[in-house]
């Protein structure tokens, strides 16, 4: 299973969200977003229906009807109502319950690094997780130590 480490530091995760989403929707697979925050998942949301002008990423929340027909669902639990296999962890709170996916993307910036620190060496030393830590460089992401 890999955790992939996502360091916000120039962009919020809804600006990040779609380029995810696109490449798992890409290779046929299905995400599950997770946040406590309501309003952080409608901005999500928004960015992932307005990903460019040649596509959209069709998403919806998990309370709103047939969440199982949802390539994208929006949800504060981890439960993949959908099907999917990946997780985004959107809101910098980790939750253990996303080992239980294939690979899960953890998305945390200042507020929240302690949190992502303490994950990061819990899972560090969890058989069979493969953690991985990304940073924001400019307009790219860079794959760090």
């Amino acid at each position: 299973m890999q955790v992939d480490f996502y360091q916000l530091s120039r962009d919020p995760v809804e600006a990040v969200m779609p380029a995810i989403a696109r490449r798992i929707l890409e290779s046929g697979g299905r995400l599950l977003v997770v946040s406590d925050e309501r309003d952080q998942l409608d901005r999500i949301s928004r960015g992932l229906w307005n990903a460019g002008p040649e596509t959209y990423l069709a998403n919806d929340h998990a309370d709103a009807p047939a969440p199982h027909v949802q390539p994208v669902l929006l949800s504060p639990g981890c439960e993949p109502l959908n099907g999917a296999r990946h997780a985004a962890l959107a809101d910098g709170r980790w939750r253990e319950e996303v080992l239980g996916f294939d690979r899960a993307f953890y998305f945390f910036d200042e507020a929240t690094i302690a949190g992502a620190r303490a994950a990061w060496r819990a899972l560090s030393r969890t058989d069979g997780v493969v953690p991985r830590f990304w940073k924001q460089e400019g307009g790219r992401w860079r794959q760090g130590p």
